[in-house]
C-alpha cells in the first residue's frame, strides 16, 4: 500500500490545483482519490486483496454544547438558527443587554453568525434580563435557551 505521506502529498497537489478526482494506476495497486463535499477525500487503494477506503483529512464538525440548564420559572429568549452566539457587536464593545435591564420585543440583545452571515436577533418578548445562558463566541443550535426573563 502507498505511504500516508505520499497520500497527503497528492491531496495537497489535488487542493492547489483545484482537482476533484485523481486515478494512478500501477503495476499492483491502483489509487483512487475523490474530494468534494462534506467528507473531503476519499482514498481508495485497489490491491489484489479487497479494495480499501479510508477517508483522508476528513473535516471534523464543531461540536455544538446541549443548551444550558436554567430555571424552570419564567421565560426565555431562544435561538432562532444555528450558528455562533456573540453578546456584543464586536469584541470591544459593551454587551448589547445585561441581567437586569429591561427589554422590549425589538430590542436587540445578541447577533448569530451563520455562514459568514451576522443576524441581529431580537427579544421578541417584553421581560427583564435575568441572565445570559450562554458565552459569547458559543456554538448554538435552534431552540438554545439564549437568556432567561423574568
Amino acid at each position: 500500500m502507498m505511504d500516508i505521506a505520499k497520500l497527503k502529498e497528492l491531496v495537497g497537489l489535488m487542493k492547489a490545483n483545484d482537482l476533484t478526482e485523481l486515478e494512478l494506476k500501477g503495476d499492483k495497486e491502483t489509487v483512487i482519490l475523490k474530494r468534494g463535499g462534506t467528507v473531503g477525500p476519499v482514498v481508495q487503494v485497489a490491491s489484489p486483496p479487497p479494495a480499501a477506503v479510508a477517508p483522508v483529512m476528513a473535516a471534523s464538525a464543531p461540536s455544538v454544547p446541549p443548551p444550558a440548564a436554567a430555571p424552570a420559572a419564567g421565560s426565555f429568549i431562544e435561538s432562532p438558527m444555528v450558528g455562533t452566539f456573540y453578546s456584543s457587536p464586536n469584541p470591544d464593545a459593551a454587551p448589547f443587554v445585561k441581567p437586569g435591564q429591561a427589554v422590549t420585543p425589538d430590542t436587540v440583545v445578541c447577533i448569530i453568525e451563520a455562514m459568514k452571515v451576522f443576524n441581529e436577533i431580537k427579544a421578541e418578548k417584553s421581560g427583564t434580563i435575568e441572565s445570559m445562558l450562554v458565552k459569547s463566541g458559543q456554538a448554538v443550535e435552534f431552540g438554545h435557551k439564549l437568556f432567561s426573563l423574568r
